[in-house]
């Protein structure tokens, strides 16, 4: 059967309005009362750090006891706006993540639409099952391997998710990869401190995927060599590629999302992203390395069990 079915271009371009309607009303709405409560979280914080001084500074055990129960309601009252703040943020980042993925679909389906149908939806449901298994390391590298570094009332963190997500495209190719890193690693923001990175990290791990799978597969046919040191070069080179990608994007991108989407001062932004740009570096000489060892140690026992992957794999949905 050759007939070309546009029910996949027609999902994408519903979903991507109804991500850009969403975007629009949870911007205006809820997104809204998380930037006056990130002002108040901002002011609480500075109130913490004073009392935290006159402690230090007090010599009376009456006047500690009053400071000390001042700082604990500060801190209470730190916990439950950051609560309340992280939910308020939620919606609008859903919403982007919305916004991205019909993006995503329409593209799909655009390129089903010239290509045809085809019969490998055996083969696709293995993918689908590995890039599974790999969005859940990523999760797990980013959730639980991670330092958080705060700034203001943001964060960026050293983490192992980009080994994971890096590993992902060597082993089914850009694309699948690159969905199990994004999947994986916006899960990861969504169920931590991180949630309005969630949109970004779905974009940005989506394309190191595809950079990765790109150099490693469509260019250099990874799967087909046989010499155990070109193994090895194409193995770093497709890493390297993806995450010096990164290293330049992820500063980039984040300062134009936080500040034009997401409406923090530019200043915050500014400082962000010169320390995103340092854990970025390091998060990258990590992955290269990890990733690259990782992928060198199973390829032996994924080609005897046939799920080598031998070309790149395009989008076939």
């Amino acid at each position: 059967m050759n007939k070309k079915n546009p029910l996949l271009l027609i999902t994408g371009i519903l979903v991507l309005l109804a991500g850009a309607i969403l975007c629009y009303t949870t911007y205006r709405g809820s997104y809204a009362s998380s930037i006056a409560l990130g002002s108040e979280l901002t002011g609480v914080k500075n109130e913490i750090k004073e009392a935290e001084a006159n402690l230090e500074a007090a010599s009376d055990a009456d006047a500690k006891a009053v400071l000390e129960t001042g700082l604990a309601e500060l801190n209470s009252r730190k916990e439950t706006l950051t609560k309340e703040k992280l939910s308020l943020e939620k919606p609008y980042s859903y919403s982007l993540i919305l916004l991205f993925c019909g993006f995503l679909l329409t593209i799909a389906g655009i390129v089903r639409l010239c290509a045809g149908s085809h019969n490998g939806a055996k083969k696709d449901l293995t993918k689908l099952a590995q890039a599974g298994l790999l969005a859940a390391l990523c999760y797990i590298g980013f959730a639980f391997f991670k330092i958080d570094i705060p700034v203001g009332t943001e964060k960026t963190a050293f983490h192992l998710g980009n080994v994971f997500c890096v590993l992902a495209a060597l082993l089914l190719g850009g694309f699948w990869g690159g969905l199990a890193g994004a999947v994986g690693m916006t899960v990861g923001d969504l169920t931590t401190a991180y949630v309005t990175s969630a949109p970004k990290t779905f974009f940005l791990k989506l394309c190191i995927g595809l950079i990765v799978g790109l150099i490693a597969h469509r260019i250099c046919k990874l799967g087909q060599q046989t010499d155990r040191k070109r193994i090895v070069g194409i193995t770093v080179l497709a890493s390297a590629c993806g995450m010096a990608f990164n290293v330049v994007a992820d500063p980039i991108v984040g300062y134009f999302y936080k500040t034009y989407l997401l409406g923090i001062p530019q200043q915050i932004a500014s400082a962000l992203a010169k320390i995103a740009a340092v854990t970025t570096l390091v998060n990258a000489i990590v992955a290269v390395t990890a990733a690259s060892i990782f992928y060198l140690a199973l390829r032996p026992a994924l080609k005897k069990a046939g799920f080598l992957t031998m070309e790149a794999v395009t989008l076939k949905m």
